[in-house]
């Protein structure tokens, strides 16, 4: 009895160690947040013969999240930090970058502190997407403005934000 508890004991040790192995691709690729992390963690892996169920139970995956947690391989604030940054550069507005936030599982109160804590000038973005788009100068009869608002909106910017490009654009 004891031969099979200890064989039953090192296929479990070495599944939590394959678990492990496989959060450390995970994460190495990027960061997660930890939701993200978790449904690629408990999702099927493709192998030659196809999809293959990973053999881990939801105790030893809420193991493996936590020891990521522990060591600061998985940080919902990191993610949050470099996720804004990455979109923003990418032409994205706060709108959009939020709502993808919440997506990908992160608290309210964890994006909103995030987007406060941003040295992102959304006016001066939402400028760059338009003239990048739209060429310079921005154009002013009402139906090419309409265009770009509907535009910008559509990539997530404020309509303050976009009102605000015309304004300083009068001056």
């Amino acid at each position: 009895m004891s031969d099979n508890t200890s064989s039953d004991n090192s296929s479990r040790r070495s599944a939590m160690a394959r678990l492990r192995d496989r959060a450390m691709r995970i994460l190495a690729m990027r960061d997660h947040s930890e939701l993200e992390f978790r449904r690629k963690l408990a999702a099927p892996i493709m192998t030659k013969k196809g999809p293959e169920a990973v053999d881990a139970t939801p105790e030893e995956i809420d193991q493996v999240v936590a020891w990521c947690i522990e060591h600061s391989f998985l940080d919902d604030s990191r993610f949050v930090r470099q996720f804004i940054a990455s979109r923003a550069r990418k032409g994205y507005g706060p709108v959009r970058i939020r709502q993808e936030l919440n997506q990908k599982g992160i608290a309210r109160e964890t994006s909103e502190t995030a987007m406060r804590e941003c040295e992102v000038d959304w006016v001066s973005s939402a400028r760059d997407q338009a003239q990048r788009k739209y060429g310079e100068p921005l154009p002013t009869e009402f139906a090419a403005k309409v265009k770009v608002q509907r535009f910008l909106l559509y990539r997530g910017f404020m309509q303050e934000d976009i009102q605000e490009i015309w304004r300083n654009f009068a001056d």
